[in-house]
């Protein structure tokens, strides 16, 4: 037996493994967006299965009974001769296909405690009554059981119900010993084969019930099977025949037809050395079967960091472009067109404001009221035109950065090819929110800007005459048009109106402050979407350091199952 101190350092590996294999959980689920092969995904949920069934448990307890599950094809007789091994019905035998029944485990009443809930099987509930729940494990203890054995009839492995099937795969997994039963209708089928050679795959410890065969048969079925167990890997599986007899009234098969394969198993059981000669063989094997598996699953998920660093270089490559167009037109004059050009050339009215200014001290009061009054109507409709139209320039560019990156995820290699069909080609609600609110919040600290620096200029004519608003208007329409080629002749107006006020250098100085301050936000709903569409890949960074701990896990479990072989003195390998 291995030492005390082999078998902590093999379970503690065992215990990093699962552990990284399970972190893989988010990155595993996105399948349509991470370009996870299908046979990774499998054999990542395989690996998690078994350690969690039966590996890591098995080595917290390997003084436990041995578990011996009896599987095989439909029809093979196997509850029945679950019933006869033991010598009393415990488990009930299926007339009609797909039996819905939970599997039973039969134990002798002194060693329930090895089957409880935080043990062998752990994710299965336990109960001690026949249900229809097909993942229920029914425990049933009874003195016909040998202390050191324990008998699980198991589902179907060939069934026509899907549940019946995966829970067959996984109660054979947890076995100790695998008790396969076939008949010699079924023994040729391919299903029970590619279990078998699983089985032989990973080196577990099976025998073979040939059951149900006519005595005329069994010579000729016994040796065609006894050679494709050869050429199989399983030569050394023992190999039992029960032939086609009549149950008694409780649907018992004769003592002798089953006093091989039960004497068998008691002595087994009653062999503390051949008992874990049994269990460390298969234990030893499932060891190494899945640690190269999760080599293999850290080898698979090159392939998937490659994936994720493609679809992040087209979300970056998208964003990017957008980023930088809706800086430049931000600032380049493109938003002095339309409605927005319109609203601001009445406002300045081809230079009558700066006439009407320069010509308020020949004006009576009342004249000057009227039109300072008029003005500023005209000036709040420039301020609100400019933030609308900064609201959807912004929206703009959002829109064809996610557009962009559901394009490029969709031909991307990386099997982004569900983009579209999950609305990841639209913006998220709160662009729209966020664009308004940053154009606002511009807006007002524009004005902000101007009545802080004009706190000294109040009083001037021009100032009163044109106002806060009216003065910030100017300021607006000079930001974004601060990188512009080529100028609307109007905006030099808005450059004298200033002046006037501040004088040339000041008035530079506000300008450019308001261009910084609007290039400082303008991209902020870009960076919220650029989060969320990123948040729906993994990054390489993570998915590299997810892959270096499984593949780091493993070699570790590998040198600790080589340091619990030779504490063995290399007994089992």
């Amino acid at each position: 037996m291995p030492s005390e101190h082999a078998s902590a350092e093999l379970l503690g590996a065992l215990s990093r493994l699962l552990s990284a294999l399970t972190a893989l959980d988010r990155t595993f689920e996105r399948t349509g967006r991470g370009a996870v092969p299908a046979p990774v995904v499998a054999a990542r949920a395989e690996v998690i299965d078994q350690l969690s069934d039966y590996v890591i448990p098995r080595l917290v307890q390997l003084e436990a009974p041995l578990l011996t599950v009896v599987g095989g094809s439909t029809g093979a007789g196997k509850s029945t001769l679950v019933n006869s091994l033991v010598g009393e019905p415990v488990t009930e035998s299926g007339v009609l296909r797909p039996t819905t029944r939970s599997p039973v485990l039969v134990h002798h009443p002194e060693e329930e405690h090895w089957f409880q809930p935080d043990r062998i099987l752990p994710q299965l509930p336990r109960t001690e009554v026949t249900t229809n729940d097909v993942y229920a494990l029914r425990l049933v203890s009874s003195d016909l059981v040998p202390r050191g054995l324990a008998i699980l009839d198991a589902p179907d492995i060939d069934s026509i119900d899907a549940d019946n099937r995966q829970l067959a795969a996984q109660l054979l997994a947890a076995a100790d010993l695998w008790l396969f039963v076939t008949s010699a209708a079924r023994y040729a089928d391919q299903v029970p084969w590619d279990y078998l050679a699983r089985a032989a795959e990973r080196a577990s410890s099976v025998a073979v019930v040939l059951d149900r065969t006519h005595e005329e048969q069994v010579v000729e079925v016994r040796g065609h099977l006894a050679r494709m167990m050869t050429s199989r890997g399983l030569s050394d599986s023992p190999l039992f025949t029960v032939s086609e007899t009549q149950t008694d009234e409780s649907g018992l098969l004769p003592r002798s037809a089953v006093a091989p394969i039960r004497t068998w198993l008691h002595e087994l059981a009653g062999d503390p050395m051949g008992r874990a000669s049994v269990v460390h063989a298969t234990l030893d094997g499932a060891v190494r079967h899945n640690v190269m598996a999760a080599f293999d699953i850290a080898d698979g998920m090159d392939a998937v960091v490659t994936g994720a660093a493609s679809l992040h270089a087209v979300l970056d490559a998208a964003f990017e472009s957008s980023s930088a167009q809706l800086r430049r037109q931000a600032v380049d004059g493109s938003l002095l067109r339309g409605r927005v050009l319109s609203r601001w050339q009445e406002f300045v009215g081809s230079g009558e404001l700066l006439r009407s200014v320069e010509e308020r001290v020949t004006r009576l009061r009342d004249r000057i009221v009227e039109n300072v009054t008029g003005r500023r109507a005209k000036s709040d409709e420039v301020l609100e035109s400019v933030t609308e139209a900064l609201q959807g320039l912004v929206r703009e560019h959002v829109e064809r950065a996610v557009r962009d990156t559901a394009t490029g995820w969709t031909d991307s290699s990386a099997g982004a090819s569900s983009a579209a069909e999950e609305g990841l080609d639209r913006v998220s609600r709160e662009v729209a929110v966020t664009a308004e609110r940053l154009a606002r919040d511009w807006r007002d600290r524009v004005v902000d800007m101007v009545r802080s620096q004009g706190a000294d200029k109040r009083m001037s004519a021009t100032f009163l005459a044109v106002g806060v608003n009216g003065v910030s208007v100017a300021v607006m329409v000079l930001a974004v048009s601060s990188e512009a080629q080529s100028r609307d002749r109007s905006l030099a107006l808005a450059e004298r109106l200033l002046s006037s006020i501040f004088e040339a250098a000041p008035a530079a100085a506000l300008v450019q402050r308001a261009a910084t301050a609007l290039l400082e936000v303008v991209g902020t709903p870009l960076d919220a979407e650029r989060r969320r569409l990123g948040g729906l890949i993994d990054s390489p960074a993570r998915l590299e350091a997810l892959r270096d701990e499984v593949r780091g896990a493993a070699r570790q479990a590998e040198y600790a199952r080589h340091l619990d072989f030779f504490a063995d003195g290399g007994k089992h390998a």
